[in-house]
């Protein structure tokens, strides 16, 4: 039998962090865009071997193992390890015949009674043939303690006839559009053989949700968002979803077309990290379906953490746009939804959300039009890592939503610090994306005192 070529071409990754354990996930693919075979893999089963130590040169190994690498699931790993210290940093890698991964770090959650500060990083919307991931080398370079991804992990759009500028960077594994597991498979591969995402997922555990590309442009519950056949999409979705999880580090595997993504991170008596599905549950003028509203709302209720953190897709706060009606995609087209979560918020409520392809900085109020009303909290837009936003008269949407403090449609993530006193973001741009090498810089900084935005001269 031949030599298996380099199988890991498509990285490591790490995430899921309780305070005792995290998920370590590689994938087997010596050939990442095979067509026929996924990942160029043969159909059977392999044995990976793996190793988690205190340092980076592996001296100090705490836990080793074994684990399977099925074809049902692309050869995807997942690790469920457990048993280590909070707040600590350990190191990964994985062996298969005669083959090492590349390094990664990773980082378990503080304990319960922690109040020590936390570092995380939240990004979303990075089409790959609109540019490139720089942004996301940064942000590795940081190396915080959690990075939150708020959807758009990939999208699913083929080739445009005529793509317009900026548009096509890059180009893609397939001019089609993905419908099928093997298409998405293979749109996974051609994004995580990006340097920058395999350096991002290195540097730091993530906890992801996908928003709408991951599946299809606009889909909402069962629906598939052009008016097709809904047992058709919910067929796409099954695929579309055991793809997701075949390239993220979860927990958790999907169910058929469903896959349960909202789920509590604590981090110490700092945070309380939500992360809310604004996707698969939607029906009506319901955003979130009753049972995980319920579940978000009673978490909410009770938390003892100083911050709660709300994180999701799609933008929370009130919009408007001049001469236009309300996106009925974002929280504005589901308002008895979101009155309701606001209604069990406590004191400390940050929404983190992505989606628009745009930063947005928004002070979340009883009364969106009275500055004077009271402040329920505070809500931070991210930028995309590369999507390009569309054309925004940013003068005339601060005009119209005086709560929003801060517009920027330029390229980036968001970088976040929290400790028992204060909360801080800063928005870290890149200068362009069209070709590698753009440097960074932070375009604005907000600290959140008493449920509202004060920004920081930089």
């Amino acid at each position: 039998m031949a030599k298996m070529g380099y199988p890991f071409t498509l990285g490591v990754a790490s995430g899921e962090p309780l305070p005792d354990g995290v998920i370590l996930w590689t994938r087997l693919a010596p050939e990442p865009l095979h067509p026929t075979q996924p990942g160029g893999m043969p159909n059977r089963a392999m044995t990976v071997r793996w190793e988690l130590a205190e340092d980076e040169a592996f001296t100090r190994i705490v836990q080793s193992g074994t684990a399977p690498a099925q074809p049902d699931w692309a050869h995807s790993v997942h690790v469920r390890v457990a048993g280590l210290r909070p707040a600590a940093d350990y190191f990964y890698r994985f062996f298969v015949e005669g083959h090492v991964s590349p390094v990664g770090r990773t980082r378990t959650a503080p304990a319960p009674d922690s109040t020590a500060p936390v570092r995380f990083c939240f990004v979303s919307c990075q089409r790959y043939e609109h540019g490139h991931f720089t942004a996301l080398g940064h942000m590795a370079a940081e190396r915080p303690d959690l990075v939150l991804h708020l959807g758009d992990y990939i999208y699913e759009y083929g080739k445009p006839k005529n793509p317009k500028p900026g548009r096509w960077v890059r180009p893609l594994e397939s001019a089609a559009e993905c419908t099928t597991l093997g298409a998405y498979r293979n749109r996974y591969a051609r994004y995580k053989m990006d340097k920058d995402l395999q350096a991002a997922h290195a540097a730091a555990p993530w906890v992801p949700i996908p928003d709408d590309h991951e599946v299809r442009d606009n889909w909402a519950g069962a629906l598939p968002g052009d008016g097709g056949s809904p047992a058709a999409f919910l067929k796409r979705r099954a695929a579309a979803f055991k793809a997701y999880y075949e390239h993220q580090p979860l927990r958790v595997r999907p169910s058929g077309s469903a896959l349960q993504n909202h789920r509590w991170r604590p981090y110490g008596r700092v945070a309380d990290f939500l992360l809310t599905d604004t996707r698969q549950y939607r029906e009506g003028r319901d955003m979130l379906g009753a049972e995980q509203e319920k579940w978000l709302t009673d978490r909410l209720r009770g938390s003892a953490a100083r911050w709660k953190v709300l994180a999701q897709a799609v933008f929370f706060s009130q919009r408007k746009f001049p001469l236009e009606p309300v996106s009925a995609d974002a929280w504005d087209g589901y308002p008895a939804s979101r009155s309701r979560v606001l209604a069990a918020a406590p004191d400390g409520l940050v929404v983190l959300s992505g989606d628009v392809h745009s930063a947005y900085a928004c002070d979340i109020r009883a009364d969106w039009a009275d500055p004077a009303s009271r402040a329920l909290g505070v809500e931070f837009v991210g930028p995309s890592v590369t999507s390009m936003p569309g054309t925004t008269d940013a003068s005339a949407i601060l005009d119209a939503n005086p709560h929003i403090a801060f517009f920027d449609s330029r390229h980036g993530y968001v970088s976040c610090a929290a400790d028992m006193e204060g909360f801080r973001a800063d928005y870290r741009a890149v200068a362009f994306v069209d070709r590698p090498g753009a440097p960074a810089t932070t375009v604005a900084g907000f600290e959140v005192k008493e449920n509202r935005l004060h920004r920081i001269d930089l």
